[in-house]
């Protein structure tokens, strides 16, 4: 798994094995997905398709030329896309629901809603040979399906976007800061630790601190935050302006997983 950008300047998170991979949004340009992969190793033939959380600019706009160019299929809801003003080749244009699976080959992409600002969001657990790797960022509360999904996790990238001090007494206009407060925007480093050390297990790993506030966050601050409550947890700030190193999560498992079949679901928009 790495980060590859994580900002309101633009998000995309891979997530893959040996064989294939999925990125998780496509918020930075198709030029900066394929050159930041290859500092990282990591080859874009084996992305076997996109998911989209919502249709904010930071979330979709590499999108329409990385799915032309690869002839990459995308995932996205049917309101997610009614609202993204996004055109896309109807051939590669599928559709997800919650709760229902995805298998993209030994991989399998369960999406459930969250509270955000959008249409029609929603956070995505990605497993592969029983291990999960969670997408949850853009979260205007911790609610009850954030906390079950968290507690599968073996490995996540988890929205520590502002510091509640830092917002307060910063220049954003009120509007703003109700917006990113209330409910419906984006979660703090107090909320995001909160559900960290009342929701994780020991099984999970690697923590990637993301989305964070360039004017109302610290990538040290929130850093030593979450380090000092559990330093045997790695801690990762995924930066917003590039990508993260590659991390392997439960490399010791050997087999192939697949959910069951009559649990694999698969939903086509056109």
């Amino acid at each position: 798994m790495a980060s590859l950008n994580s900002g309101s300047n633009g998000n995309c998170y891979y997530v893959g094995n040996e064989k294939e991979a999925v990125l998780i949004d496509a918020g930075i340009s198709c030029r900066e997905i394929e050159k930041r992969m290859k500092r990282l190793g990591l080859d874009l033939k084996k992305v076997k398709a996109v998911f989209i959380s919502h249709e904010h600019s930071d979330h979709i706009k590499g999108l329409t030329t990385l799915s032309r160019k690869y002839a990459l299929p995308v995932y996205i809801t049917s309101n997610t896309y009614r609202n993204s003003g996004l055109q896309l080749e109807s051939s590669v244009v599928a559709g997800f629901k919650a709760h229902l699976a995805i298998s993209v080959g030994s991989l399998s992409v369960l999406a459930f809603p969250k509270f955000h600002d959008a249409s029609d969001p929603h956070s995505f657990i990605v497993t592969c040979s029983g291990v999960k790797i969670g997408v949850f960022t853009d979260i205007g509360t911790v609610c009850e399906q954030v906390r079950l999904h968290f507690q599968q996790c073996d490995a996540v990238f988890l929205e520590a976007n502002y510091c509640s001090k830092l917002l307060s007494e910063g220049s954003y206009p009120y509007f703003l800061k109700r917006r990113i407060t209330g409910g419906n925007g984006h979660l703090s480093n107090d909320q995001a630790l909160e559900l960290f050390l009342q929701y994780r297990t020991p099984r999970l790993t690697h923590l990637f601190l993301s989305h964070l506030s360039k004017d109302n966050n610290c990538p040290k601050l929130v850093e030593n935050l979450f380090s000092s409550q559990c330093p045997e947890v790695k801690v990762v700030v995924a930066s917003r302006y590039e990508e993260t190193e590659v991390f392997c999560i439960g490399a010791g498992a050997t087999s192939s997983y697949r959910i069951p079949d009559k649990e694999v679901f698969q939903y086509t928009l056109f």
